[in-house]
């Protein structure tokens, strides 16, 4: 009998929130294996947009440049939209990067995947997962490669296999689901007259024509049909369907040939009612699935990964508290609720219906408008997002992502964003009396916890502040005691516990 491979994690599912979430866990000292049943990183167009907040946290964890030290203070911002309205600016400080990213998910899941591979994660590809069952100190997975089948153990499985993917029906997690309203189709074709479309959102009576400029003379062309619900996702498109749909809610015939990457899609969402069934987790849109308009499902996906990284990896070195890992679904499935919620919104708007024009009239002005605009771009980047307290007496800081600011410390100039670079939770002590004491707190949590001493080259909001791997503030001092938040994440040196 041939003993199952032994590892720690295994992530189901090698697209970008995958191969981000395997280069995290090894990042973090955490043995872990990426089954993805393709051969190599797909080329079919996808997501091309990163939002703010996902942006301003991968560059705390390296995986994208910060901005240059020089940089001018005061705001950076971006143009965007809002169910294919213009208007829309979304608003970053400009010590942090730009707030809107334009990088192919092709390009992203290859970044993550060389990250992964260079930190010691094990990537098998063309390795289809057919098969978990949990144990009570470990999972047991089947995965069927080029040689046959193969069985895999570990202390956690994550699904991030994607909408299609099987984890979660494994797992016995259910979903709620809300059905289709509107039939969409998508692919990359040559335009017999390269003018026939110009590049961008093109609203008639009939539906919606969103065009994309690709490369070598291609086209990308999705299309919305409001007259009908979504047609079977799997049913094969031919090149006269897309055609004739494009001519149909356009009005006039647009001819196209060569056709490349033709599939259907609609409004079909779909929300986990569980994101952990005790040791299987969801990642990506294997817990969450919408519309794709107004580029937050890759940005939600990678923000998924960002928050259960650090907490996955503290519970299987034991060092983290017993209810952190569970503050994972907490966190981030309110999040996928409030994408779910406003895509929905943004796809009622999108109906081309005249009754409607009002509506959108009303919305062009919100746009445009200070606190309007700004609502509504804090909501699509996410850059609104106040995370739950975990202290029994919060400060109104905690929960709230800390912004980049420049400090002085004694190793010289510094910012949030290097000081957060090796994953680790940060307590800033900015000089006070009082920074003693805190200082004298942490030293019982030991190498979980960096302590920096520093200056703020800014005003900041307390005389220390205990912030997350991923940037957001978990105590602040103007709140309740350290020892009771540490606690509320981290096992005490000394104390650790075997995984689970």
């Amino acid at each position: 009998m041939v003993r199952p491979i032994r590892t720690q994690v295994v992530v189901v599912g090698g697209g970008p929130v995958g191969m981000l979430l395997a280069a995290e866990l090894v990042r973090y000292g955490v043995d872990a294996l990426v089954l993805e049943r393709e051969a190599s990183t797909s080329k079919r167009p996808k997501a091309t947009t990163l939002h703010a907040r996902t942006v301003q946290t991968l560059a705390r964890r390296g995986y994208l440049p910060a901005p240059e030290p020089s940089r001018p203070s005061g705001t950076v911002s971006s143009p965007f939209h809002f169910a294919g309205i213009p208007g829309l600016r979304i608003t970053a400080p400009a010590a942090e990067p730009e707030p809107v990213l334009k990088r192919t998910q092709a390009d992203i899941e290859r970044l993550f995947e060389s990250r992964a591979r260079a930190a010691g994660a094990r990537v098998l590809r063309e390795h289809r997962m057919v098969g978990i069952r949990q144990l009570p100190d470990r999972v047991a997975v089947l995965a069927e490669g080029p040689r046959g089948p193969v069985d895999y153990e570990a202390d956690y499985v994550v699904g991030a296999d994607g909408a299609r993917g099987t984890v979660r029906e494994q797992a016995g997690i259910l979903s709620d689901t809300y059905d289709a309203s509107v039939s969409a189709m998508m692919g990359l074709v040559r335009l017999d007259d390269p003018h026939a479309l110009s590049a961008g959102w093109h609203r008639t009576a009939n539906g919606w024509v969103v065009v994309g400029e690709a490369a070598d003379g291609e086209t990308h062309i999705r299309t919305a049909n409001f007259t009908q619900p979504g047609a079977d996702r799997g049913r094969p498109l031919s090149l006269e369907e897309l055609r004739r749909e494009t001519s149909h809610i356009m009005g006039r015939d647009i001819a196209m040939s060569s056709p490349r990457w033709l599939s259907r899609f609609s409004d079909y969402a779909r929300l986990a009612r569980a994101y952990r069934e005790r040791r299987v987790l969801l990642a990506g849109d294997a817990a969450h699935l919408h519309f794709p308009i107004g580029g937050q499902g890759l940005s939600t996906g990678l923000l998924d990964s960002l928050n259960l990284a650090w907490k996955l990896a503290a519970t299987v070195r034991g060092s983290a508290s017993e209810s952190l890992l569970d503050s994972y679904e907490t966190e981030r499935r309110p999040a996928a609720e409030r994408v779910i919620a406003n895509v929905r919104a943004q796809v009622s708007l999108m109906n081309p219906e005249v009754r409607l024009d009002s509506l959108r009239s009303l919305i062009s002005g919100l746009l445009v408008d200070d606190r309007g605009g700004s609502h509504l771009a804090g909501m699509i980047s996410a850059q609104d997002t106040v995370l739950p307290a975990r202290s029994p007496a919060p400060s109104p800081w905690e929960g709230k992502f800390l912004q980049n600011i420049a400090l002085t410390t004694e190793s010289g100039p510094a910012d949030v964003i290097s000081l957060l670079q090796e994953g680790r939770m940060l307590l800033l002590l900015f000089g006070t009396d009082a920074a003693g004491q805190h200082e004298k707190a942490a030293r019982r949590w030991g190498c979980s916890l960096r302590v920096v001493r520093a200056e703020p080259v800014a005003v900041v909001p307390c005389e220390a502040l205990l912030v997350r791997p991923d940037g957001y503030i978990a105590w602040a001092s103007d709140g309740g005691g350290l020892d009771e938040t540490l606690a509320a994440y981290l096992a005490v040196e000394g104390d650790v516990r075997s995984a689970g």
